[in-house]
């Protein structure tokens, strides 16, 4: 098994739980360029958010991720997904053969892979013509009443992002990819979204966990009053989002 920088196995539950699931105009995008009855491989995958959207479109979806703890939580092995079959495996190295996908998907993944090994396995288990769709969502813009507590919570989990978070700041544009681009529309990934469910998500963010493992203190709990003040009843449900930036590059029909 190829190493990993592993953030997520220690907040796998709450990442199953408490992520956002994709918005149907992303998937629209995608199938927009790729037929239903391609076969498709989702490496890191985590716990599913974009398998569920991309097994409703797909006929088959092959779902990787490198963490075990992440697998145990997929999506797919609750519903039962016939048309889904996950594994414990790397990105940078799957079981699949050669030249044997139609699309590759990557969802909020892409800036944890070893990417020149990443996109030599797309060169070799795309089909010409086959497609790597690749996404990530950045900051959630928080409302003005929000902002100030949102604020102070991230400037006390700022100091313990990984590095590789910048590439999400950036939006994935300084990437050397291995393809021509596809025109991909502007997105938005939204929510609606309660306190406690704010609160789940929050928790789940990678730099709050290395901040809790750091300094002994969680800091969601240590904001929660702020937010919460801010937001009102708790249960009343308010709408977040996300700026979504979707990557579509295509293997030339004529590639080997």
């Amino acid at each position: 098994m190829t190493t990993f920088k592993d953030h997520f196995s220690q907040v796998a539950y709450a990442y199953a739980n408490w992520r956002p699931t994709y918005p149907d105009a992303l998937f629209d995008a995608i199938t927009a360029v790729v037929p239903g009855s391609a076969e498709v491989w989702e490496p890191g995958c985590g716990s599913g958010q974009a398998t569920r959207g991309l097994a409703a479109r797909f006929a088959n979806i092959f779902a990787t991720d490198p963490s075990a703890a992440q697998i145990e939580q997929h999506w797919a092995k609750e519903a039962e997904a016939a048309n889904v079959r996950v594994a414990v495996e790397p990105g940078e190295a799957t079981s699949l053969a050669d030249r044997s996908v139609g699309l590759v998907a990557v969802a909020q993944a892409l800036h944890w892979f070893d990417r020149a090994r990443f996109f030599a396995e797309c060169e070799r288990v795309l089909r010409p013509g086959g497609v790597l769709a690749a996404w990530t969502y950045q900051d959630m813009v928080f409302s003005e009443d929000l902002a100030p507590a949102a604020d102070a919570f991230r400037a006390q989990i700022e100091p313990y992002w990984p590095s590789e978070r910048a590439q999400v700041d950036a939006g994935y544009a300084d990437y050397a990819w291995p393809f021509p681009a596809l025109p991909a529309p502007t997105l938005w990934l939204t929510a609606e979204w309660s306190l406690p469910q704010l609160l789940g998500y929050l928790g789940s963010l990678s730099a709050a966990a290395r901040c809790r493992t750091a300094t002994g203190h969680d800091p969601v709990q240590e904001h929660a009053d702020a937010l919460a003040s801010a937001w009102g009843d708790p249960q009343r449900e308010r709408s977040m989002r996300w700026p979504l930036i979707l990557h579509l590059r295509q293997k030339p029909v004529g590639a080997a």
